[in-house]
């Protein structure tokens, strides 16, 4: 057999070899497909896990439209405009319900002291746990300064309470959950999240969260700042 015969018997079985695999790949992807039509198998669009970090952010996202309510009650009282203090006590509500007893005992039973242990943000900790208590306070205090008719003075009581959040927020977005995560083991993360969400389902049954955010936008609409602005 001649060389250049060898050479084109070589290329051909490897041209085949070739096309062989590619027809095989495309059968396999063919029968991996799901068919046109058909319904999607158990699991396939199941909700995603919320991780506690996750979880505890979007709580801060129900604290956040608080602020926004208190900060136009403070405007509302500044400029004497009609302002229904109903709007204050049913927010100061929300933060002591949701943010204070529930949120933040979360933060302050499973997330805090698995960062003071080793060691770690020890001075952010201590900071937000006084936070916390100050905000308590806070909160006593504008339902006692609404229950005696308002006023003037109920205007810094809700700007410092903005004041404080906001910030506390921010750095527990960016600070504190971030380094939680980094201390606790993927499984426990996970299992931490199923703790917080039996937690939530226990304390305000199955649609707390939801139900929560419900409640803030009845605000906003009594408010008038329920819609957003470009």
């Amino acid at each position: 057999m001649s060389g250049e015969r060898a050479k084109r018997i070589v290329a051909e079985r490897r041209r085949f070899l070739r096309g062989a695999v590619s027809a095989a790949g495309l059968a396999l992807a063919w029968c991996a497909a799901p068919a046109a039509g058909r319904a999607p198998k158990r699991g396939e669009h199941e909700e995603a896990e919320v991780t506690p970090g996750e979880d505890l952010m979007q709580e801060h996202g129900v604290l956040e439209r608080v602020l926004l309510v208190y900060e136009e009650a403070a405007r509302r009282i500044e400029h004497g405009e009609s302002l229904d203090l109903g709007v204050v006590t049913r927010g100061a509500a929300i933060v002591r319900r949701f943010v204070e007893d529930y949120h933040e005992r979360l933060e302050e039973q499973y997330v805090f002291p698995r960062l003071q242990k080793p060691q770690q943000q020890v001075e952010l900790v201590a900071t937000l746990l006084r936070q916390h208590q100050r905000g308590r306070e806070a909160t006593d205090e504008i339902v006692r300064r609404v229950g005696a008719g308002g006023g003037a003075e109920l205007v810094p009581m809700l700007r410092g309470f903005s004041a404080m959040y906001r910030p506390h927020a921010a750095r527990e977005d960016t600070v504190l959950f971030p380094a939680f995560r980094g201390v606790v083991g993927r499984s426990a993360y996970r299992e931490l999240g199923e703790q917080f969400e039996n937690e939530e389902h226990q304390r305000f049954g199955e649609h707390g969260f939801e139900s929560t955010v419900v409640e803030v936008a009845q605000l906003e609409v009594a408010l008038g700042i329920d819609q957003l602005k470009d």
